[in-house]
């Protein structure tokens, strides 16, 4: 499970070094690609697998579907650490999420998520309002 907020910084090569917790879930490789709210989502590839077969079920018939499945897998890259643990963020990601030097990782639970901090910081102020009137509807398992 990826949990925790990190502050890497984007190199001049446009790489950035994973947190050492998320390491080793990503040695194997990982899938990155274009998030909701202008993020980069970031998948291990056995749960980018599992995310994709989970698409594989929705109708074809579906234009909202087929719409999603598109932006989603189009943006998608498939990246694998180097030794120091860094990864290459494809440009077109970078320009989706807003990326430049100073980045946020966040844990996500199946996934991490990389979003330009200032955007971050903007987006969890927004949201820090609404978290505490969240109910279990939204959430189950919410006490």
């Amino acid at each position: 499970m990826f949990l925790g907020t990190y502050t890497p910084r984007l190199d001049e090569k446009f790489r950035l070094i994973l947190p050492a917790k998320f390491r080793e879930e990503f040695a194997d490789g990982l899938v990155l690609t274009r998030g909701q709210e202008r993020c980069v989502y970031v998948f291990s590839a056995r749960e980018f697998e599992r995310v994709h077969e989970q698409m594989r079920s929705a109708p074809l018939s579906s234009k909202q579907a087929r719409d999603y499945i598109r932006v989603f897998l189009s943006g998608a890259s498939d990246e694998t650490p180097d030794k120091q643990g860094r990864v290459t963020i494809p440009a077109p990601l970078r320009q989706y999420a807003g990326l430049e030097r100073e980045v946020a990782v966040i844990g996500a639970g199946t996934r991490a998520e990389i979003w330009d901090l200032a955007s971050w910081n903007s987006y969890l102020e927004e949201q820090e309002s609404s978290f505490s009137d969240t109910d279990e509807e939204v959430v189950p398992g919410i006490v």
